[in-house]
């Protein structure tokens, strides 16, 4: 029996030890607009690049994001109606 924690633990190990993400999105949603202004707070572009970011998914938003950062842009982006995923 107490190897099967211990088997659990390394498994959760390898599970935290990516400490970096990037955001993809996946679908803009019907509320495009919405996903479009969150874009470009996040990554500072042009609202052009913004708008073919959002019409252009699935798309990387972000790579290389930090877990908690990752997870705030993927909350903000589904806010707006996005369907995001972190890989």
């Amino acid at each position: 029996m107490a190897a099967m924690p211990a088997a659990g633990v390394a498994e959760a190990g390898a599970v935290e030890e990516k400490d970096s993400f990037n955001v993809e999105l996946t679908s803009a949603g019907a509320n495009k607009i919405n996903v479009i202004k969150v874009i470009r707070a996040v990554t500072q572009i042009g609202l052009k690049e913004a708008k073919d970011m959002a019409e252009g998914a699935p798309v990387i938003v972000k790579e290389g994001a930090k877990k908690a950062e990752a997870e705030e842009i993927k909350k903000q982006l589904e806010a707006a109606g996005a369907s995001v995923t972190l890989k």
